[in-house]
């Protein structure tokens, strides 16, 4: 008969080893090659030079009944040029397609993406796979690839996913100085194609799949909220680099992880956990070139609010093998979900 202590550390310790085994298994790769799901991404701007070089009624007609609703919520809300109902918006086609600022801008998006967008497309397939392993329920939106005139990056509507390819020409695009006031370097550095894939999926989860509640009015709150998208992420674009998946420089990441406590510190001994200021918010959520507050010589991480979040969020699950990801995004409970993350770096 095995003494009441040995068999108390035995079950001890098997716990302790199914708890392991099972955290393993959720970092484990998930094999998603058997999901029936291959995306492919329209190329909208091609169809839509047709309305230059073709006549542009029978066009529009063409671009009607190959885009619907796309179509007309691109003329509509990204041109601004009116109804499609009423062919009065052909002049304001014409008046685009007349100026040169439309062809340099095509030139330049047609020579980073030729052609079809394989790389592109072999990303997004595999992130969609995972969603849909996750949510089999959820309807996979059709892919367009338009240009804006820098006016959204991306677009989510009825049925379909925009990416405006004006905006992820590369860092070093020669439009992008000239629009600093409106995407600061800080930003435009990100204005890549390897961002392509992590910037759908996000724009998936924040505005369609998991959108952020009213009642998310204290920075605790929307942390933890921040924190549950880049956890999804996380599931869904498991070989992006995390500094991708939140918009950070290496250098940022490296300083988050050497200044976590300090960071932590801060937001308690300022009380900032339960501030409901947006204006205060804002400073530890928003993009930003560095957070004023904390480090030397402006070297700090931008929006710590949301790398915290996310820090608390994998430490909570990390804790709690046994909490699905669906059970995650579900939870609402901030502050159960940091209490019970026992968050305290080191």
């Amino acid at each position: 008969m095995i003494p009441s202590f040995y068999k108390f550390k035995q079950i001890y310790l098997i716990f302790i080893i199914g708890v392991l085994l099972t955290a393993c298994g959720r970092n484990k790769k998930i094999d998603v090659s058997n999901i029936p799901i291959d995306v492919k991404i329209e190329r909208f701007d091609h169809d839509f030079d047709g309305l230059r070089t073709k006549p542009m009624e029978q066009q529009a007609i063409f671009m009607l009944q190959k885009y619907g609703g796309f179509y007309r919520d691109y003329t509509q809300q990204i041109l601004e040029a009116g109804s499609i109902n009423d062919t009065a918006y052909f002049n304001t086609l014409r008046n685009v397609f007349k100026g040169q600022a439309y062809l340099d801008l095509k030139h330049d998006v047609d020579a980073v993406y030729p052609g079809n967008m394989a790389k592109q497309e072999a990303e997004l397939t595999d992130a969609f796979r995972r969603i849909k392993y996750y949510y089999p329920k959820k309807s996979i939106p059709k892919v367009y690839a338009y240009f804006s005139g820098f006016k959204a990056q991306t677009s989510v509507g009825d049925g379909y996913f925009g990416i405006g390819l004006d905006l992820f020409l590369g860092a070093d695009s020669r439009f992008y100085p000239a629009l600093t006031e409106v995407f600061p370097r800080y930003i435009s550095r990100r204005f890549t194609p390897e961002n392509i894939a992590p910037r759908v999926v996000e724009g998936m989860a924040r505005e369609d799949m998991f959108p952020e509640s009213e009642n998310d009015k204290t920075l605790l709150s929307k942390m933890v909220y921040n924190g549950k998208i880049l956890y999804f992420m996380d599931q869904i674009l498991p070989d992006v680099a995390d500094s991708v998946k939140i918009g950070y420089t290496t250098q940022q990441i490296k300083w988050c992880t050497d200044f976590k406590s300090t960071i932590w510190a801060y937001l308690l001994e300022q009380n900032l956990l339960y501030e409901t200021d947006d204006q205060k918010i804002q400073t530890y959520i928003n993009e930003a070139p560095f957070t004023p507050q904390l480090g030397e010589h402006n070297q700090s991480a931008p929006k710590l609010g949301v790398w915290t979040g996310w820090q608390i969020v994998k430490e909570y699950m990390d804790r709690h093998p046994d909490v699905t990801l669906q059970q995650l995004m579900n939870n609402q409970d901030a502050q159960k979900i940091l209490n019970d993350s026992k968050y305290r770096p080191k």
